[in-house]
């Protein structure tokens, strides 16, 4: 193992059980709370409940495995040329975190030999790449609002993501296809996420700077909100086979496959009876044995992360 990265899993042990006293000031608190109406609208993309529903075309998710790898080839480009910058440094995990060589991993798998020259970098997602090299080159500072969305929420979400799909499409139990999820680095993602949010909130940033920070998370939101909505526009002409292998439906309500972090809140705001609809569905649902100890498991990292 890598000194660098058994030192960060030796440094994020110590947050093994611990519980932070965080301020309202703090650049994770600010983030956490100016980004949540945002994050709520992007789970509520028609491309992401589908994909939580498990209803996903093949060749769709083929091309949101090449929107990422675009996507994280800009992004950790961009943090190599700032690793050394003072407000970015603290944050530099490439071990643990880094996950464009992954990505082409997972294309190599799906497209072959030759996929670089079969993809092509979509109109959504090269806005998205732009923005981020144009921080990178400009203000590298707001780098950290990229990061933060993008590799919490793999932290957080990539497990049951990976679950899904791999039901879904018949992948491998090998993980083939699926590398992109798969932090093998990361002893802990619990630990690891608090050692991340208190290395954030360690940055000598003065408050322009943090809601500097805080607005760029949010377009970062709204920059995967659009590479999601291109997908179902290009789904709309896909033909494949769609598989299901996400939660079910339950009542005239709603439906489960709300992030959970919507579960958990219900839940722990006094909603019993959901809850009993969310244990009955599980039950009577024939995936829901196999996926049900991932939902759980992720519920309360999901939750933390929200807190952040």
């Amino acid at each position: 193992m890598d000194k660098t990265q058994s030192a960060s899993n030796r440094e994020a042990s110590e947050y093994e059980g611990k519980v932070d006293v965080l301020s309202p000031e703090d650049l994770s608190e600010l983030l956490a709370a100016g980004t949540k109406e945002v994050h709520e609208k992007a789970e509520n993309t028609q491309f992401v409940k589908d994909f939580l529903r498990g209803h996903i075309r093949k060749e769709l998710f083929k091309l949101g495995a090449v929107a990422l790898y675009y996507t994280y080839t800009a992004m950790e480009e961009e943090i190599e040329r700032n690793k050394e910058h003072p407000l970015f440094a603290p944050l530099y995990f490439p071990q643990e975190l880094h996950r464009h060589e992954a990505l082409g991993r997972d294309l190599e798998y799906f497209y072959g030999p030759g996929w670089q020259s079969e993809i092509r970098c979509s109109p959504a997602t090269r806005r998205y790449v732009d923005r981020i090299h144009q921080i990178g080159q400009e203000d590298p500072v707001l780098l950290v609002a990229h990061a933060y969305t993008r590799y919490m929420g793999d932290l957080s979400g990539g497990q049951v993501l990976k679950k899904v799909a791999q039901r879904a499409l018949k992948l491998p139990a090998t993980g083939e296809g699926l590398e992109f999820y798969q932090f093998e680095a990361v002893h802990s993602a619990k630990a690891f996420k608090q050692l991340y949010r208190s290395r954030m909130n360690e940055l000598d940033l003065d408050p322009d700077t943090k809601h500097n920070v805080v607005a760029e998370a949010v377009k970062a939101f709204r920059f995967n909100m659009e590479v999601f909505d291109e997908l179902d526009e290009m789904g709309k002409s896909i033909q494949d086979e769609v598989l299901d292998a996400g939660m079910p439906v339950h009542g005239a309500g709603g439906d489960l496959s709300k992030c959970p972090y919507y579960a958990a809140t219900t839940a722990a705001s006094g909603g019993t009876e959901y809850a009993c609809q969310v244990a009955m569905a599980v039950l009577r649902h024939p995936t829901g044995q196999v996926l049900f100890a991932a939902w759980v498991a992720l519920l309360a990292g999901l939750a933390a992360w929200y807190f952040m």
